[in-house]
């Protein structure tokens, strides 16, 4: 066997159920090239894996466990890191992380400063994580949720505090000195020594924090635009030592108040930077804010009275019963289980209309009562309710990376060598080849050194990001990852799921029609056999009994027939209930009129369910689902956007083709069966198409998970399972357009930040390093310099923010 460099991993499995589990799980790591020894140990769920770390990768193992169909156990953490300043402090924290054994997956978002961390508690802790980010540098704040939200506020107010302070002094110092010098004011004493005493205290000051990190960088062996920054003002500072006391230099060489003005520029962009992406998470925030911090429980006196008792929300059991006044805020999940309110449901759901609570309506908590007095009963508390839910799913996809984020990390990889190759080449040609001055070759330099910035370039994407996916949760449009995002923006094809999406789920039966028996005989018969089963249709007919007075007998040997129907025996009787095909399969023979029946039903729309008597043909049943009243539009919406729109469904494609053609539909996939819908989804990508999925995220998971875009509608409480990428917390199928324009605003606005952060730096390095002086004159003073490298990253933050305003056309035609 060749030899490798051995690396040692313990992975934690789910979904073992026997020996030969563990077994099939050990074949196929053994079968990776660079696995040297693997044991998996089905008693304690783990895999024992030696592998070449030059050939796989941590995430190459857990991936062939779950390609194999088991789970990885994994945790996640978000750590707040404080002293990041550009994309090289990005990358420098997420290599360092990333070379950490047991930590599979890291993503650092420079915008929000957290390190998103998936990682193998076997193999690693949060403490060694700690000590190599400390150990880089860089501060560790903190985990995600370890500080409350007034502490967080005072460590940022505190730290835009000191950024505002070095700002102030610099400027204060150097606008008059500079003033001083360009008047030409003669002063009794000289001059340069003059400018080094007042300078230097204010200097060190404020540029103390600029070369603290660049020499930490240095020390880890990173180049960042710390260690860039500091050789900018280090040069324009040190010369004008050097020209005072005319060492090498003369006194025409004096910087003084550049290299201080230039250090409060650095101080200012970064201050105006700090702000404005304080203003990225408040989505969050938001979110956040909107968790009661108190429940007012009812509590057992011991004389079987309920006693009201106010208990910090964390204190709250599920199964207690919960009473909310009016204009209180609803601490947790749960059934209402008597009074009668309205709840304004608009900070989850995003719809402004407050919903009606009565006995057996859910709630949610950080919704807020409005009118009456509301008692239910706590089903889901604290990391389980709703809102947790959201905010540890957004936060997750604000710290995940579109693909397009590739470019700007592959260009900042390769951006301060260049930098630096072109700053030295530039004093070089300007000094020793043209002949220049060494003044204006130091000034080319320092100039080059300054203005150049690859923070615009990194912070692109995350602000864009981490704003969108924000705005998207305040609108109830929650998206999983920053790859959904991107392929949205090129999707070519919408596939709606019918039953419970393109409708209300909630069919009704409006035709009874017995051919062997009566229409009496024939509900109740029908009724006795599909109480057994959950299908939307079979609810429909046992309701329609029901609200008949029929009485239901009990059925014997049900069985279910996936996609056909159902078949059970009442009163010694064989029932079978389904469509065409089943009956079909079981020899029952539909004569000409009763197939002419069925298909003036199928027409207008509606299901017929077939019902057959000891295999008889005893009559129909017409079952309507009631579309929703914004289908149309949506369709129409999509149609619009140039994307081509498919129905698939499990009914005949009569009916199917009726329904498409109310909505306006053209392409219908009908008579599809439940295990079928992921092979559909799979033959439209096979011609090319980039597809979305519609569904209800229940029996469609499949299809969800296999489309290129999944899109979970109506998904109510149970956010944190949906298979989908986009999860629509409100059953609206406007919210599904509004998910894929939203996905479209943020990727545009994720290429206009590029844009300008490459093209910042392709024409204000060339200026600065002198190419239109002999042509126009025109070069770039220092602290020019460093005034446009403050405001570049700005503008790019500001771009982004200016998402948290979007309302996606869908939405605003919704409000109308």
């Amino acid at each position: 066997m060749a030899k490798y460099s051995k690396k040692k991993a313990e992975i934690k499995i789910s979904g073992m159920h026997c020996a030969s589990c563990a077994l099939n799980v050990e074949k196929s790591l053994q079968g990776l090239e660079g696995v040297g020894e693997a044991q998996v140990n089905f008693g304690t769920e783990k895999a024992t894996v030696e592998y070449d770390p030059d050939k796989l990768k941590l995430q190459d193992l857990e991936k062939t466990v779950e390609d194999v169909g088991y789970g990885v156990v994994n945790e996640k953490v978000i750590i707040k890191v404080g002293g990041m300043t550009c994309a090289m402090c990005v990358q420098a924290i997420e290599g360092v992380l990333g070379k950490i054994s047991g930590v599979s997956e890291v993503n650092v978002n420079l915008a929000a400063e957290k390190a998103f961390v998936t990682y193998n508690p076997q193999m690693t802790s949060v403490a060694e994580m700690r000590q190599a980010i400390e150990d880089l540098g860089y501060e560790y704040l903190g985990l995600e949720g370890e500080t409350s939200e007034d502490q967080e506020e005072k460590i940022r107010q505190a730290d835009l505090n000191g950024k505002r302070n070095r700002f102030i002094v610099a400027f204060a110092v150097s606008v008059p000195l500079m003033v001083l010098m360009y008047a030409g004011v003669m002063l009794p004493f000289n001059m340069a020594y003059f400018m080094l005493a007042v300078t230097i205290l204010p200097f060190i000051y404020v540029s103390h924090p600029i070369f603290s990190a660049g020499y930490r960088s240095l020390q880890n062996r990173n180049l960042n635009m710390d260690v860039m920054y500091s050789l900018g003002i280090g040069v324009a500072f040190i010369s004008s030592i050097l020209g005072t006391f005319n060492i090498v230099l003369t006194p025409e060489f004096m910087f003084y108040e550049t290299a201080l003005m230039l250090a409060g520029f650095l101080m200012l962009g970064r201050w105006l930077e700090a702000r404005a992406k304080g203003r990225t998470g408040t989505a969050i925030k938001k979110l956040v804010g909107l968790q009661a911090k108190t429940a007012t429980v009812l509590r057992d006196d011991g004389d079987g009275e309920g006693l009201e008792t106010q208990v910090p929300v964390e204190d709250v059991l599920v199964g207690d019963n919960v009473l909310v006044k009016p204009g209180e805020r609803i601490p947790v999940d749960g059934k209402v289980v008597s009074g009668e309110s309205y709840v304004d449901e608009s900070m989850i759901t995003g719809e402004p209309i407050p919903s009606l609570k009565n006995a057996g309506s859910g709630v949610v908590g950080g919704t807020i009562n409005q009118n009456g007095v509301l008692k239910f009963r706590a089903e889901k508390i604290g990391k389980d309710t709703t809102l947790a839910q959201i905010i540890k799913l957004v936060e997750s996809a604000q710290g995940s990376k579109p693909p397009v984020q590739r470019i700007a990390d592959r260009a900042v990889s390769y951006f301060i060598p260049t930098v630096l190759t072109i700053a030295i080449a530039a004093f070089i040609g300007w000094y020793f080849l043209l002949g220049s001055t060494l003044l204006f070759g130091l000034t080319i330099l320092i100039s080059i050194l300054v203005v150049a910035c690859p923070c615009a370039l990194g912070l692109a994407t995350p602000t864009a990001v981490t704003v969108g996916i924000g705005r998207g949760a305040e609108l109830g449009i929650l998206v999983k990852n920053g790859e959904a995002l991107e392929i949205s923006e090129k999707l070519t094809t919408v596939l709606f799921d019918k039953t419970g999406t393109l409708t209300k789920g909630k069919p009704e039966v409006t035709n009874i029609i017995g051919t062997a028996t009566d229409d009496k005989t024939l509900l109740y018969i029908a009724a006795s056999v599909e109480k057994n089963s959950q299908h939307p249709l079979a609810e429909a007919i046992v309701t329609k009994a029901r609200d008949n007075d029929i009485k239901l007998s009990d059925s014997e040997g049900f069985n279910t027939f996936a996609g056909k129907g159902v078949f059970a025996t009442v009163n010694g009787k064989s029932i079978l209930i389904g469509n065409r095909t089943l009956l079909m399969e079981n020899n029952v023979e539909i004569v000409d009129d009763d197939e002419e029946m069925i298909s003036k039903l199928e027409e207008e729309g509606k299901t017929a369910v077939l019902v057959a008597l000891n295999n008889a043909f005893s009559g129909i049943l017409g079952v309507a689902d009631t579309l929703k009243e914004n289908t149309p539009m949506a369709i129409s919406e999509l149609k619009k956007m140039h994307l081509e729109v498919a129905m698939i469904t499990g009914d005949n494609p009569r009916t199917a083709e009726a329904i498409a053609r109310k909505i306006g539909i053209d392409q219908v996939m009908a008579g599809v069966l439940p295990e079928d819908k992921s092979a559909e989804v799979k033959r439209l990508q096979d011609k090319g198409k980039v597809v979305a999925f519609v569904g209800d995220g229940i029996n469609d998971a499949p299809a969800l998970a296999q489309a290129d875009v999944g899109i979970a509608i109506g998904s109510g409480t149970d956010v944190a399972i949906e298979s989908g990428e986009i999860v629509l917390i409100n059953d609206n199928l406007l919210d599904a357009v509004a998910g894929v324009q939203l996905s479209e605003k943020v990727m545009g606005r994720i290429k206009l930040n590029l844009f300008w952060a490459f093209a910042y730096n392709t024409i204000l390095i060339p200026v600065a390093a002198g190419l239109l002086y002999p042509t126009f004159g025109i070069t770039f003073r220092p602290e020019y310099a460093g005034l446009a490298m403050a405001l570049s990253s700005v503008t790019i933050v500001t771009l982004s923010l200016l998402l948290k305003g979007y309302i996606p056309p869908s939405k605003k035609l919704g409000v109308v």
